[in-house]
């Protein structure tokens, strides 16, 4: 039964990579600007990436990067990794409601800027975007992000270091 149970996989994600068994990463690739960092670090760890999209996207030919396609709609790609991330996954995206439920579910959520989303800052990182939307469905123009830097870029390659190494020394292989 337990070889057996070690071959379980659930949409083709072995299981132990989802209950805390080995470290994934999975990003949100649509928009990501730091796909490239992400699959840097990676290989060094020798960690898992699944690459997730709405529409195809070039990805190293690396057998430890995946590309997944999901079906077009709101929110599919969300739901996907969702639906995967927990203990042991790191998920890389810039979407507030997505990374609200990979730490509701014990999964790391890392935005590109490297700001990480913890349960202590998520309740107010989903406040803030609700407000926001709220001003610009009123007819407000509130500005937008600010535009990606090169210190964005240091600082997420510091954060995702940082997460890997922690879950690491936590016991995640």
């Amino acid at each position: 039964m337990r070889g057996l149970e070690a071959r379980a996989s659930v949409f083709g994600v072995p299981r132990a990579m989802m209950s805390g068994g080995a470290i994934t990463i999975y990003i949100d690739a649509d928009a990501c600007p730091v796909k490239q960092e992400v699959y840097r670090v990676a290989e060094r760890h020798g960690l898992k990436v699944f690459v997730v999209s709405n529409s195809p996207i070039a990805v190293p030919p690396d057998p430890l990067v995946e590309r997944v396609v999901v079906a077009a709609g709101m929110d599919a790609a969300d739901d996907w990794i969702a639906e995967r991330a927990g203990n042991g996954a790191i998920v890389v995206t810039q979407d507030i409601p997505l990374a609200a439920r990979v730490v509701k579910t014990g999964g790391i959520a890392i935005a590109p800027n490297g700001k990480p989303f913890s349960e202590s800052s998520i309740g107010m990182a989903l406040a803030t975007r609700n407000l926001m939307d709220s001003l610009r469905s009123a007819g407000e123009v509130t500005g937008g992000p600010k535009p990606f830097a090169p210190k964005d870029r240091s600082a997420f390659l510091q954060s995702l270091e940082r997460e890997i190494v922690r879950l690491k020394r936590s016991g995640f292989a």
